[in-house]
């Protein structure tokens, strides 16, 4: 019989000007709006209430990410390059409806970004931060504050589904994902957890909502 291990936490980091419009953001480094400074902050709360045992935080490079985690009270032990987000290529800094009017139907799970990142790069890259934290689990809890396709990819990954399964789960600015592991499968535990009330969140199911 499996022994359960600890938790993976999964943080998306704060609301931004980029995210906020709809523009695809990977590779540039955008601060928080002062929204998303107040929606990085309420997650404190969330994050004393998980009750986090010996945790081990590994953060994006990324300035919106890094400060989303030191908001919400976390030390980052680790700044881990391949936690960035899905790099976009020559969308990058578009919206979709903008990329749709040359290019319609894409969608980054099944198209990439052009001259940027492809479907099955990104799932290998899931799959190698999967390979590298999943031993940590048997230490203690495991905390990485990313992006938010990065973190719909990780969901997919996660639990072994195809990368394209990521655009079935919503990662909100500031919100926290809880994975689990028994030892021998892999759970999605809870999903969207935020301590930020804003009524944007209510539109999070909109084609055009932010998603990077």
């Amino acid at each position: 019989m499996a022994t359960a291990t600890h938790r993976l936490i999964v943080i998306r980091h704060g609301e931004t000007e980029w995210s906020k419009s709809g523009k695809h953001t990977g590779s540039s480094d955008i601060d928080l709006t002062d929204t998303g400074v107040e929606q990085a902050r309420s997650l404190a709360g969330r994050v004393e209430e998980l009750s986090l045992t010996d945790p081990q935080v590994f953060s994006s490079p990324r300035l919106r990410a890094r400060r989303t985690a030191e908001l919400a009270g976390l030390h980052v032990d680790t700044v881990e390059p391949l936690l960035v987000e899905w790099d976009y290529g020559d969308y990058e800094g578009l919206t979709s409806p903008q990329i749709h009017e040359t290019d319609p139907g894409w969608t980054v799970f099944a198209d990439g970004g052009p001259d940027g990142e492809s479907p099955d790069e990104m799932s290998d890259r899931v799959d190698t931060v999967i390979e590298k934290l999943t031993p940590l689990l048997d230490h203690g809890d495991v905390v990485v504050v990313t992006h938010g396709h990065f973190s719909r990819s990780l969901l997919a990954r996660w639990i072994g589904s195809p990368i394209a399964r990521g655009r079935h789960f919503t990662m909100l600015p500031a919100s926290i994902a809880v994975l689990g592991f028994d030892g021998e499968s892999r759970q999605l535990t809870a999903l969207g957890i935020t301590g930020y009330r804003s009524a944007d969140y209510v539109d999070a199911g909109r084609p055009t909502r932010p998603l990077s």
